[in-house]
Formats: structure tokens, sequence, C-alpha cells
């Protein structure tokens, strides 16, 4: 049985981005048990393999053009299968988006726990990522907020506070955000000096 935060497993599809290796083989096995489909490439993903749920990739001799998104922008979790622990190679791993690890060589056990692990860390990035967005559009849309402030002052709100209360009311009664509500204003404000 799955949790609300444990992603049910047996529906997904991995891709392992590494050579013939027994390593690979391991994993492989670890991964089937898991009922996940498995599909092994080398030297490069393509277009494909976009879909699949989880990637796990070769650190050691990984380089840049492997995956046909840009570093860091991987739409799944990734996993990095490492053998060296060299400074380089780890921070390339990183660089690509790594959410978790595998140490090679890969035994008998360790992926369910990376599938868990990177899940988490990529769901988690993506949320923070979507709360960093709507902030920076919040903050693209603040004059706007500011001149319907200034255009409900002059609508006859006696106070800076009442032309806010005013505002999310209205936010409030449309069903929309304060910076949509404002934009509306702001619209409407258009409308009414272009008629005049």
């Amino acid at each position: 049985m799955t949790g609300p935060n444990r992603p049910d497993l047996t529906c997904w599809h991995a891709v392992i981005l590494h050579r013939d290796h027994p390593s690979v083989d391991a994993l492989k096995r670890q991964l089937e048990a898991l009922h996940i489909r498995v599909t092994v490439v080398w030297p490069q993903l393509d277009e494909s393999h976009a879909s699949a749920n989880v990637v796990f990739f070769d650190a050691d001799m990984g380089h840049d053009g492997q995956f046909p998104w840009p570093a860091g922008f991987a739409p799944m979790p990734m996993i990095a299968l490492i053998g060296s622990e060299t400074p380089g190679r780890i921070a390339w791993a990183l660089s690509q988006g790594s959410n978790a690890h595998v140490l090679k060589p890969v035994g008998s056990t360790g992926a369910y726990s990376a599938l868990l692990i990177a899940a988490h860390a990529y769901e988690g990035a993506r949320a923070q990522a979507e709360d960093i967005r709507v902030l920076e559009t919040r903050l693209r849309q603040r004059p706007i907020v500011v001149h319907a402030i200034l255009e409900l002052l002059q609508r006859g709100c006696e106070s800076e506070a009442a032309a806010w209360q005013q505002l999310r009311r209205v936010a409030m009664d449309w069903g929309m955000t304060l910076e949509d509500a404002a934009e509306a204003i702001c619209r409407q404000d258009r409308a009414f000096s272009r008629k005049a």
C-alpha cells in the first residue's frame, strides 16, 4: 500500500543511461522486482525517453549533451550512479539535477530508497519553482496594484486603507487574485478614459 507521500512505483518506467555493466544488471533486477518497467540506453537519451518517470544516469562516464533538456531541467527525478567520488564528477552529477544517488558497484539493495528520496526531492523542487514563479508574477504585477489603489482613491475611497479593502472585496467577489482584480480595475479605468 502506498502512503500519501509515497508514489505507486508499479506503473513507473525507469530509464538507465549507462554503458553495459554488472551494476546495470543488478539495478535492473532491483527495479523489476518493484514491478518497474526498465529501459537501458547508452550513450544518450532522446525525446522518447522524456516520458519516463525516473532516469538513473552514469555519473562516472556522463557528459554534457546526453540529455534532450538543458542541464538541471529534467522533467523527472534523476538518480546518479556514482562509482568515482571525485569532486568534478559529483559536481557534474549535481549540475544535471541529480535528486539522489546510488553507489556503484550496485548490490542487491539501494534502488528503492533512492527512488523515494529522488521522487520527494524532485516534487519539492518543482513546488518551490512554482512558488517562485507565482511570487515573480505577483512582483511584476505590483505596479498594477498600486495603479488600481490610486484609481480607487480617485473614484472616492476616503483612504488608502479603504481602497485596499475595496480591492480585496472586488477580488473575493470576482474570485480573482488581488493582482488580477487590480488589472481588471485598471482596464475599466482605461476603457472609461477612452470614452471620455
